[in-house]
């Protein structure tokens, strides 16, 4: 046996240390071994049996609390187990207040903008409501197509010699909507149209999509949208004054109320197109030349001279794919499909009486056009079609 291997641990009592070398008595031999060790730690005299006494008495002590302690053990783990529920119900009460805290901020919000939106229609003057015009029997239709209005921003695209190559702003929005009024009613003269579709294909502001917007918006979302809203709501009665019109827009990805930060298609519920769907039915719902149609799906869809359009805002890789997409989907042989989103015109024929079509912009070239090195006239189309042909013809009609 060597006592140098055994050593009094710091601050051990003596007891401890006594309790700590008997349970070690296998390694270190006899009791009598074991009592040699514990007086060369301790500086005591005492013989074997007083160290194997004491050792007996706690290990008795122990067995017989053996269940006590077992107890303890379980009581702490139940402890354990209320302390986790506890918190476990204080995070789900958190998680609820948030929840609650979000759903009032979205209350607030939408009741905002409906107080906002109420106000502005209120404050308004009656429109002047129209002669009605008797509809006739037509074998063909028409169907004005623009979109892309980005209304609210304001810039100017400079050349190479300082000339401008584009500027924007709400007053040339307002400047190339009503040339576009002309020349529609001119061709509404020429064609001696009675009935004419109207598709509007999505984008009418610029949105917040990307913090470097705000800078160059001169109003807010909703300022902005009541402001087009009242303006579009006046060019349609005006409109309504030389023909009947019938209205659909399908929403783009610009009015999507996307906040900062957040994906595509994260709030696509959230979209203003739909305050100024409702702004223009009220403003209108007394005009008997005035028609809003609204598709279940949020896309235009119309029948014009038995040709079955669709309109989407255009947001897709392959407009012929997505053709067949739509038909297949909607099992409907859809023959045109109509998009803007591009901001310019193309055109492809797929097959009989079948095309595939993206108009043009009411924006015209922008700083992201132009760092892509794109350009193009603002423009939007009139479309011509016959029972049997198809599209028989089609205006483009510049802006800028």
């Amino acid at each position: 046996m060597d006592v140098i291997k055994f050593e009094r641990l710091q601050d051990e009592t003596e007891e401890e240390l006594i309790y700590r070398i008997c349970s070690q008595k296998d390694i270190i031999g006899t009791w009598s071994d074991v009592a040699v060790v514990i007086n060369k730690l301790t500086g005591n005299d005492f013989g074997e049996s007083t160290y194997r006494k004491k050792f007996q008495s706690f290990q008795k002590m122990l067995n017989a609390n053996q269940s006590k302690f077992s107890e303890s053990s379980e009581q702490l783990k139940e402890l354990e187990f209320q302390k986790r529920e506890l918190n476990k119900a204080k995070v789900k009460l958190q998680t609820e207040k948030l929840e609650y805290n979000r759903w009032l901020r979205e209350e607030a919000r939408d009741e905002l903008i409906t107080e906002k939106i109420c106000n502005a229609i209120a404050a308004l003057t009656p429109m002047d409501i129209p002669t009605y015009i008797e509809p006739k029997h037509n074998t063909r239709g028409f169907a004005l197509v623009y979109g892309d209005e980005h209304f609210g921003i304001e810039y100017e695209l400079k050349g190479l010699f300082g000339d401008i190559i584009n500027a924007y702003s709400p007053e040339i929005f307002e400047e190339r909507m009503w040339d576009l009024f002309n020349q529609t009613v001119e061709i509404i003269d020429k064609e001696n149209i009675d009935t004419l579709h109207v598709f509007n294909m999505g984008d009418f502001n610029d949105g917040i999509l990307r913090v470097s917007q705000l800078m160059k918006l001169r109003y807010g979302v909703v300022d902005g949208t009541i402001k087009y809203a009242d303006f579009i709501s006046n060019w349609l009665n005006e409109l309504t004054k030389y023909v009947r019109v019938k209205y659909q827009s399908t929403n783009g990805n610009h009015s999507e109320l996307r906040m900062l930060g957040q994906p595509k298609g994260t709030f696509t519920e959230d979209n203003m197109g739909k305050v100024v769907a409702e702004f223009i039915k009220t403003r209108l719902k007394d005009n008997p030349n005035f028609t809003y149609i609204e598709n279940p799906t949020g896309f235009i869809y119309a029948q014009v001279a038995c040709n079955t359009i669709l309109g989407i805002h255009g947001e897709v890789k392959n407009m012929k794919t997505a053709i067949d997409e739509f038909s297949r989907i909607y099992n409907v042989p859809i023959q045109y499909l109509l998009a803007g989103h591009l901001h310019h015109n193309k055109t492809e024929e797929i097959g009989v009486n079948s095309e595939v079509i993206n108009v043009g912009s009411i924006i015209g070239i922008d700083s992201y056009s132009l760092s892509l090195r794109k350009s193009a006239n603002a423009s939007a189309k009139l479309l011509v079609f016959e029972q049997t042909k198809g599209k028989v013809c089609e205006y483009t009609l510049k802006l800028n």
